[in-house]
């Protein structure tokens, strides 16, 4: 049995017109989608059926604007180097910038965790009640939005 190796590239959105403060509504099937036009675009037939087995957008976080996109060892450099390419996914015009490139989603999720800590205690000092700081890092520390099943049938 041959094993897999896997990539999980964490990105950082940013959308100059949506203020820091206000959720982005992004949806993890709509940021795949637009990724893999991208590769398409740059490198053909060839990078899209090289990126296309194992490629998922496995998390996107609105509050925090951070997402991970899971690829093969190998065409995981189609993907990073078509990330910065990205200037818009649907109507909203971004920047794209990688944060860390892992081997496993348990690091991936340990770089991010460290990151939003650090957004956390910047966004606090905005906050005037203890309320709205607790919902704030209740939404920035919340893990649970992987859109797996959404995904499910780019898996083929």
């Amino acid at each position: 049995m041959v094993r897999f190796k896997n990539r999980y590239v964490t990105v950082e959105i940013n959308a100059p017109a949506i203020p820091e403060n206000k959720p982005l509504h992004l949806k993890s099937k709509i940021f795949h989608d637009t990724v893999m036009d991208k590769i398409q675009l740059l490198y053909g037939d060839f990078g899209v059926a090289a990126v296309k087995i194992g490629f998922l957008a496995k998390y996107c976080n609105e509050n925090t604007r951070i997402a991970i996109l899971k690829s093969r060892h190998g065409p995981h450099k189609f993907v990073t180097s078509a990330l910065p390419f990205v200037t818009k996914i649907g109507k909203l015009d971004v920047n794209l910038r990688t944060l860390h490139v892992g081997a496993t989603l348990k690091h991936s999720f340990m770089f991010i965790q460290k990151h939003q800590r650090a957004y956390l205690d910047s966004m606090w000092s905005e906050l005037k009640t203890d309320e709205e700081r607790k919902a704030l890092e209740s939404a920035v520390m919340d893990f649970s939005k992987t859109d797996v099943a959404i995904n499910l049938e780019n898996l083929t």
